[in-house]
């Protein structure tokens, strides 16, 4: 839904009516309080402006007492309920945005005929509700919903101010949106499947995010045509979150276009019954040779994590930095190399889980059981960037140009020194990523070469998908496949993999967070033409959370 221009319109107003009672004017300012919450409230009113001299009064500080809380609110309701935005807004911190948002309420959302209702104060909090009605050219609809609004104390003149955000106006605003009523911007859609099944929310709860982001992605160019809407128009901070516009009201249906996606209803179906076994879990699954995605799922249907989280990987980069050792001829599968217990490296100590060691051993023998100090100790051999140019050459990470169909993060590998650089080939640090990175990763594996993920065919809108400045050698992707296949037939994947071999291989991982009691626990892993990968927030080992998830969705593909 894009942004749209709208033409003013002048509306009649009314006296406001709060809680049931007419609001009186008194000297065009204030409003009589005690007739909305009764006399009551003056016996907590704990504060008085008390004068230090005929000239200066002091500045009221401390808590504020009911009735300042009731008044600033009563004021400032009944102004917005009067249409009379100026005196609403002057009894805000923010008369800037109180002004400008108030003034587009009515000028752009068309919304006319409000009714303010206050609820129980809470403290310095009072909840009201909204009546009104959207009307745009000739079409009319009515609107009611919930928000609130606090009252601080304004720190210049001790004055009660009611605190602005955007969120008092509409509880889905964030500061810097707007609302907006008229032709939605981008007509609906309906979405299918790569059998021709439509994707809906009842039957793919995960889907919400993902449908809205085909909507504004495709509706232009799917054939349909746009409705009549009130619409949240994302700011500049909401699109930097990555959220799009929301629509609240339909007040006119459009036609819906149509768009076909990769997804595969089985697998779609199956990815979202596991990620519900978990709290907070998400999963990707693809088909490496070509890169079309077969399932996206997430417990929580409000974010999708799996396209667009944030989170470092933990082990499951190692497949990434194993990827950059075997391509500087710094190690092999079977070279020998120690894990040592501990490592030093610019001034930090680094440990194995559960301070494990594996004094004589190979590479492979460390891949599999994810020993971490296997992994650091090659820092000093290496250069500051040299982890971030492997991911952007070989794997396409970390160049924000994927274009799947909707929104993606597409993970980070930032240049990093000393510690941090250590931590990173561990997947850790500034390492980010998501289930689609990773599945994306073990995709290259299998493959040998980076087939960037895509949900909608590439040419239903000309667009073009990103590509890997190189190839990692057969040699390379021997190497890759031999210690990931050994990981999943001997190593921490064992447990999870259990009899989906030959043609397979896995990596684990657990990412330590900041202030999270359990890692995050995460699981790549690919099965013949066919790669996923999960997380699962605060869940522990990847192995034993992240791993079921996988594993049952590979099993599924023969």
């Amino acid at each position: 839904m894009g942004k749209r221009g709208r033409v003013a319109e002048r509306r009649k107003t009314k006296p406001a009516v709060i809680g049931g009672m007419i609001a009186v004017v008194v000297g065009g300012a204030g409003f009589g309080v005690y007739a909305l919450y009764g006399s009551g409230a003056a016996a907590d009113d704990r504060t008085t402006n008390t004068s230090a001299s005929a000239d200066h009064k002091d500045v009221k500080t401390g808590p504020l007492s009911a009735t300042e809380v009731t008044t600033a609110a009563t004021r400032f309701l009944t102004a917005w309920q009067q249409g009379k935005v100026p005196l609403a807004a002057a009894v805000t911190n923010d008369t800037t945005a109180a002004t400008t948002l108030l003034t587009g309420y009515t000028k752009d959302a068309h919304i006319e005929g409000v009714t303010l209702t206050p609820g129980t104060r809470t403290g310095d909090k009072v909840p009201f509700s909204v009546k009104g009605t959207v009307s745009y050219k000739g079409t009319s609809k009515p609107l009611a919903y919930e928000s609130s609004l606090t009252v601080v104390r304004n720190k210049e003149d001790g004055k009660p101010l009611v605190d602005w955000a955007s969120a008092v106006v509409h509880p889905d605003l964030k500061d810097g949106d707007t609302l907006v009523t008229g032709e939605s911007g981008t007509p609906p859609i309906k979405a299918y499947d790569r059998d021709g099944g439509e994707l809906t929310t009842a039957k793919y709860p995960s889907l919400g995010p993902v449908l809205d982001g085909l909507r504004e992605k495709f509706g232009k160019v799917a054939g349909g045509k746009a409705g009549v809407e009130l619409d949240v128009v994302r700011g500049k901070a909401s699109e930097k979150a990555k959220l799009s516009d929301k629509t609240l009201l339909t007040l006119a249906k459009g036609t819906p276009g149509s768009v076909k996606t990769t997804l595969s209803p089985t697998l779609q179906a199956a990815a979202e019954q596991q990620v519900a076994k978990q709290a907070r879990a998400s999963t990707v699954v693809m088909r490496p040779s070509t890169g079309e995605i077969l399932a996206v799922a997430n417990t929580s249907h409000g974010f999708n994590v799996a396209f667009q989280g944030s989170l470092a990987p933990g082990s499951t980069m190692k497949i990434v930095t194993s990827t950059m050792l075997f391509e500087k001829n710094l190690t092999t599968p079977t070279a020998s190399h120690p894990c040592p217990k501990t490592y030093k490296l610019a001034g930090w100590t680094f440990h194995n889980d559960a301070d494990s060691e594996i004094k004589q051993g190979t590479f492979k023998m460390s891949f599999g059981a994810s020993c971490n100090n296997a992994f650091i100790n090659f820092a000093p051999k290496l250069s500051d960037s040299d982890l971030t140019k492997e991911a952007q050459q070989v794997y396409g990470l970390g160049m924000n140009n994927w274009a799947i169909g909707v929104p993606t993060f597409d993970g980070a590998v930032p240049v990093q020194s000393g510690a941090q650089m250590g931590a990173s080939l561990i997947g850790q640090g500034g390492v980010r990523m998501n289930p689609l990175n990773m599945a994306s990763v073990a995709s290259t594996v299998a493959t040998g070469s980076f087939h960037q993920p895509y949900l909608v065919s590439p040419t239903v809108d000309d667009r073009t998908l990103a590509k890997a400045s190189r190839t990692m050698s057969s040699t390379t992707q021997a190497e890759l496949k031999d210690v990931m296949q050994y990981t999943a037939a001997y190593g921490t994947a064992a447990k999870a993999m259990a009899g989906l071999g030959p043609n397979y291989g896995a990596k684990t991982g657990s990412a330590e967070v900041d202030g999270q009691e359990k890692p995050n626990g995460w699981f790549t892993a690919y099965r013949g033409d066919l790669a996923a990968a999960g997380v699962v927030q605060a869940g522990g080992h990847g192995g034993d959370t992240a791993g079921p998830i996988v594993a049952a969705l590979l099993r599924m593909g023969g």
